[in-house]
């Protein structure tokens, strides 16, 4: 569903990303684990198409970003690592103008609504709350909801959980396995934490742009040569 080749990304003369191939498949939790400035942040801008790559393919369900951009964007949703909700407006309000911006009919953009805050745990009454009213683990669900809204393909996941306490961290995971199960969505979670790492299918490790492993937990702690997936990725990525 995902696949990038040869991805290169520059910031004047540090490189940011370096000739990066990867593939995520359907129904699949991957987590893209690594450092602070390990290139994360910047591969899912390329992949949102907020930035363009300097060299390099991205095709999200067949089709090429850079040669038909909106056919390709049309399957991803993403969630940010800031929070890029309206906080004044209600969690009705945020959600039905990002369904009006996918084209969602109102009556089926409401029905979602209502199934998709009643899954994550979204009390119903509290669809008309202003944002800024909501603990930072309940603003996190509302994005998820409208990240998912549109029926993506391929869902991005960057830095999700920072700032959230341990219930709030659970719920999210288990709502994202949950819909990778039901709905064969793609995640591409993009994480520091290996804890997090640990409980995916597959687990990408990034450094300095590149990818130094990529396999099942058990795999990459094997390829990066210590006991633990904690400790090899402490060891390669310093």
């Amino acid at each position: 569903m995902l696949r990038t080749t040869g991805l290169t990304k520059r910031y004047g003369a540090r490189l940011a990303l370096s000739g990066l191939s990867l593939c995520v498949c359907a129904g699949q939790f991957v987590a893209l684990l690594g450092p602070n400035g390990a290139g994360k942040s910047t591969l899912f801008q390329v992949l949102t198409g907020l930035f363009a790559a300097d060299e390099g393919e991205v095709e999200v369900a067949g089709h090429s970003l850079r040669r038909s951009a909106a056919a390709a964007l049309r399957h991803i949703g993403v969630v940010f690592q800031q929070i890029s909700l309206d906080l004044d407006l209600s969690i009705r309000r945020n959600l039905l103008f990002q369904a009006d911006l996918q084209g969602l009919p109102r009556r089926l953009a409401a029905s979602r609504i209502e199934a998709e805050c009643a899954r994550l745990g979204l009390d119903a009454a509290d669809l008309d709350r202003r944002v800024r009213e909501l603990s930072g683990g309940n603003r996190r669900k509302v994005e998820l909801v409208r990240a998912l809204l549109h029926r993506p393909s391929v869902l991005l996941m960057d830095e999700a959980t920072v700032g959230l306490d341990p219930r709030s961290r659970h719920d999210l995971m288990r709502a994202l396995h949950a819909n990778v199960k039901e709905r064969g969505v793609c995640v591409l979670w993009a994480t520091h934490r290996v804890e997090e790492a640990e409980g995916a299918d597959r687990v990408l490790v990034l450094h300095h742009g590149e990818l130094l492993a990529d396999g099942t937990p058990r795999e990459v702690t094997q390829a990066l040569g210590q006991p633990t997936l904690e400790a090899g990725f402490i060891a390669r990525t310093g």
